[in-house]
């Protein structure tokens, strides 16, 4: 049964970068829901677009930057671990519910941004005091797939692409817990559209029928799948961290509700692990010398 048409729907594209949050969004912007306005060009990193509003995105940014984060942070410290005043949280709030405000009036409206996942919990509430109905799609992609698109876009560890592959996939799916969701694969959404559109739009009661079928056809062309990888998940932490919330994800993706128990063992393992590492390190800047001595044998440099 559909939802009823007077109520607003909200559909929050949550997830890892590169596991086809754009690709969603274009697509169900072509099922009859409403994008926001002024949204981010395409450039080489995504020549198809990327269809998140750039407003949401320095809002998102700016709040980042001033507890000295960015989307490429694999730490917890916002989840948690930082406290926000009544005043600093109202305010934020308040601006997402100005951007919010600036959207179209439309029955359906579809939100984009990976920032958003680090930051759920002010974008949840702003979205529910405008009166939105708010509900989730997270698609899922192989770590490897992601850590390879990820790695042809900046040049970085390999480490750090698979810990914001698990951070993000972590997050969304323990924020979502107590709303509608759906969880989408990558391939599955691109080798049959129609039937993942007709599924998201049976689990999230989403009128999604309106369909602009020759568009989304010619959207999805065959390099959205440049890196293609089926075979086992890279660990490179020394725990299966990836590979168990890939498979419990995948198996979400299937309808099956996903091991709650499981992914919250992981994410109590990954929160100690990650704390640890960058509290040790944090304090050893103040305490370490800038240059090792000379020990007669090596001269280091940096």
């Amino acid at each position: 049964m559909q939802a009823q048409t007077n109520v607003k729907q909200i559909l929050f594209i949550l997830g890892a970068g590169r596991s086809g949050t754009s690709m969603l969004a274009r697509i169900l912007s072509l099922c009859d829901c409403a994008l926001p306005q002024s949204l981010k060009d395409a450039n080489a990193a995504n020549p198809s677009g990327y269809w998140e509003p750039t407003d949401a995105l320095k809002l998102n940014d700016a709040f980042l930057f001033h507890y000295g984060a960015t989307y490429f942070d694999p730490t917890l410290r916002l989840q948690g671990e930082l406290s926000f005043g009544p005043e600093e949280r109202a305010s934020f709030v308040g601006q997402i519910r100005f951007f919010l405000r600036q959207c179209p009036n439309a029955p359906r409206l579809v939100i984009k941004d990976p920032r958003i996942v680090a930051l759920f919990d002010f974008w949840l509430q702003a979205a529910r005091q405008e009166g939105f109905e708010p509900k989730v799609v997270i698609p899922i992609r192989h770590p490897q797939e992601v850590v390879a698109s990820l790695s042809a876009w900046v040049k970085a560890p390999t480490e750090l692409w698979s810990a914001l592959w698990l951070k993000y996939n972590l997050l969304s799916e323990r924020d979502s817990r107590d709303l509608p969701r759906v969880f989408v694969d990558y391939a599955d959404l691109l080798s049959d559209w129609r039937r993942q559109i007709a599924r998201i739009g049976r689990v999230l009661s989403v009128d999604l029928s309106s369909t602009n079928a020759a568009a989304i056809d010619a959207f999805l062309t065959p390099d959205l799948h440049r890196e293609r990888n089926s075979g086992p998940v890279v660990e490179p932490f020394g725990y299966p961290w990836l590979a168990q919330t890939y498979a419990l994800l995948m198996q979400a993706a299937r309808d099956q509700a996903p091991d709650a128990a499981t992914l919250d063992r992981i994410w109590h393992m990954y929160r100690q692990c990650e704390r640890s590492f960058r509290v040790a390190l944090d304090d050893s800047r103040s305490k370490l010398p800038a240059l090792p001595p000379h020990d007669g044998i090596m001269s280091w440099k940096r």
